[in-house]
């Protein structure tokens, strides 16, 4: 048998294979890590329809109605108007003489992950064993129980973000909370909100590992962590993204090995994490723009920007949130250069402006904060108004967190976080009355019955003692 014979022998063989029909190799399989392995469990509690009637309403978007009234059914705000009609069954709050306002959003706050009573066992919000640590998530530090969640609920704060603390230069995820009680964080995790990245510019990383004999420990040393970061963030979402152009092709490839670290900051540069830098300085602020450019990231807000009165146009050109202080100043060198009416002369150029609290005890009083940064800006005469003012606790935090389609103003179809006040709550006299989250009530400052109380206040319970 000759060579040609053998070679068609072999041919035919193979067609006879083929066509018996030889099992195809199976489709190799993309396998990708899971975005939400800690969903929320967080459920919108059954509550009857509600009309509010006749409240002077700040809308949180720099309006005002006088005299309206606002219907909630299913957690959902279903109409806002004059002279709305009592829906069969609903509860009826009478708003007369009194003012409603969005539930208040604090977007910079440790309460869970530096609970009370402060103690060090309890101090979980600092990760200060490496300056770039991407991978911690600050909600498994959150002790959801802390009794400040319900101190600040009674001040109007519906919504919080959590963050790690600023000794890193990249202190790891932030998580964003419904201000509800719940045993487990996951009951509070706000549904579908993105997460956040700390990041940390200035005196305290530099402090913190200078202090070690480690870099960083100049504010150089400071930039060149981070872009030493970002560059190994993009050279791992590189590799994933090879890894699943060749399995969408049916080719064989090995899956990328994890890294919790890198993972997180790839979800920056993917757009899905939200950065949220402190940052003191005009000139440090104006560097993390830059670098966010060399990298191809966005910077939702700058945190504690003592002097983003400096950089304000520049700032909203880019659609940078400034997230400050009404009057915190000269604490440490970076903090000096502060002046009262920088909240206002941030929002004066259209920028978004922002309070926020960083403080268990001023965030239970955030709507006095707004009034006195309000005041400030009215005595450089500005001529704000409440309406416009409240909008800094409000829409613009809401913006911030990727959540102002649900949550921010007194407007149809958001989730009815509200508040009525029993006085203008630019007043220092001011109490939240009522404070519902989703339509469903949770503080009634009339009836202690209203809202429980963590079992940390009720103590340590005796053999006997008669249970509350």
């Amino acid at each position: 048998m000759n060579r040609w014979i053998l070679s068609g022998l072999s041919c035919a063989v193979a067609l006879a294979l083929s066509a018996c029909g030889e099992p195809d190799k199976p489709k190799p399989t993309l396998e990708l890590p899971d975005k939400d392995p800690f969903p929320s469990t967080y459920q919108v509690p059954a509550a009857n329809t509600l009309l509010i009637k006749g409240a002077r309403i700040l809308v949180g978007d720099g309006t005002e109605l006088t005299h309206a009234d606002v219907v909630v059914a299913d957690g959902v705000i279903k109409a806002v108007g004059e002279g709305l009609q009592v829906p069969e069954g609903a509860t009826l709050v009478d708003g007369r003489g009194k003012w409603l306002t969005p539930g208040l959003i604090d977007v910079h706050s440790h309460m869970g992950n530096y609970p009370a009573p402060a103690t060090d066992n309890h101090a979980d919000g600092n990760e200060m064993t490496s300056p770039v640590t991407a991978q911690v998530w600050t909600e498994h530090s959150v002790w959801p129980e802390d009794p400040q969640f319900e101190k600040a609920l009674a001040g109007g704060v519906t919504t919080v973000q959590i963050l790690p603390g600023s000794g890193n230069l990249i202190g790891g995820r932030g998580v964003t909370l419904k201000n509800v009680p719940s045993v487990t964080v996951q009951g509070m995790k706000f549904p579908g909100a993105p997460y956040s990245l700390k990041m940390a510019c200035g005196e305290n990383p530099k402090r913190v590992y200078g202090s070690k004999g480690q870099l960083p420990s100049t504010r150089m040393g400071n930039m060149a962590g981070y872009r030493n970061a970002w560059i190994e963030a993009a050279e791992y979402r590189k590799k994933w993204a090879d890894y699943q152009k060749k399995i969408e092709a049916g080719e064989e490839a090995d899956v990328p090995g994890r890294d919790l670290r890198l993972e997180t900051l790839a979800g920056v540069l993917d757009g899905e994490i939200r950065v949220h830098n402190h940052c003191y300085k005009a000139d440090e602020m104006a560097q993390m723009i830059d670098m966010s450019k060399e990298f191809g990231y966005e910077i939702a807000a700058f945190h504690h920007s003592v002097e983003a009165y400096k950089v304000a146009p520049q700032l909203a050109q880019e659609g940078i949130c400034a997230v400050m202080w009404a009057d915190w100043w000269g604490f440490k060198q970076e903090a000096f250069d502060m002046v009262r009416e920088n909240i206002a002369l941030v929002d004066y150029v259209k920028g978004c402006a922002i309070i926020h609290s960083d403080d268990p005890i001023q965030i239970q009083r955030l709507n006095q904060e707004v009034a006195k940064a309000m005041s400030a800006g009215n005595r450089l005469g500005l001529g704000l108004t409440g309406a416009q003012a409240i909008k800094w606790a409000t829409l613009n935090p809401a913006r911030s967190l990727g959540l102002e389609d649900k949550i921010g103003s007194v407007t149809e179809g958001k989730n009815a976080d509200l508040v009525l006040w029993d006085a203008d709550p630019m007043s220092v006299y001011a109490h939240a009355e009522k404070v519902w989250i989703d339509g469903s009530l949770r503080y009634d400052r009339l009836d202690a019955s209203v809202a429980p109380t963590s079992d940390f206040n009720l103590g340590i319970l005796q053999a006997g003692e008669v249970r509350p």
